[in-house]
Parts: structure tokens; sequence; C-alpha cells
């Protein structure tokens, strides 16, 4: 059974730091894509970064030089280290895995970016 959780989003003050991270069990977590993307109320789920087999990355327009995704095989975790943050950064972060035509979303955890 696919199991992907999210944790470590909270609230935090304009120019702040977080750091989330996300487990994942019940496939083949080395050879899946990871990505992060977030949803804000009332608004469509957008890209943010994600992590390839091998550790490349690419990232969101809106992100860049701010976040940094990274993966650890061996433990089976992504993490998003987001730096800079921003009250339209405010949204539900929610971590997906791909691989082939297999898709899996974790539930998300809530970032708020407000002072």
């Amino acid at each position: 059974q696919v199991h992907i959780v999210e944790s470590g989003g909270g609230l935090v003050q304009p120019g702040g730091s977080l750091r989330l991270s996300c487990a994942a069990s019940g496939f083949s977590f080395t050879n899946a894509i990871m990505s992060w993307y977030r949803q804000a109320e009332g608004k469509e789920r957008e890209w943010v970064a994600g992590t390839v087999p091998g550790g490349g990355t690419t990232y969101a327009d809106s992100v860049k030089g701010r976040f940094t995704i990274s993966r650890d095989d061996p433990r089976h975790t992504v993490t998003l280290q987001m730096n800079g943050l921003e009250p339209q950064d405010t949204a539900l972060y929610i971590c997906r895995a791909s691989r082939s035509a297999q898709i899996y979303w974790g539930r998300g955890t809530q970032v708020t970016v407000s002072s």
C-alpha cells in the first residue's frame, strides 16, 4: 500500500524559513519523480519543484532561488527547504510521486506566511 505523508508546515512571518518533509513508502522510490505542488485557497493546484531519479532538480520561476528540493533515496524522503517566504507562498503544500503511469499524492501540509 502506498503512503505519502507530508510534515513541517506551519505559521511563519514574511522573510522566514520552513523545511517540509515528505515520507513515502509502498512503491519504487528510487525510480520515481518526486514533486511538490501547492494549492492556495480558491486557486488551482500549481507545481512548485521536482526531483528526478539521480537527483536532478527543477523549480517554478516563482520559487527559484528561494526554495530547494532534495531527495534521500535510502530514507525514501523528499524535503523542500523554503527561505525568504512571502505571503503569496501561503498554501497547502502537497507531495507527489510519479513513475510510469502511476501517480500518488499526499494530503498536504499547510504553510501560512503572515505577520
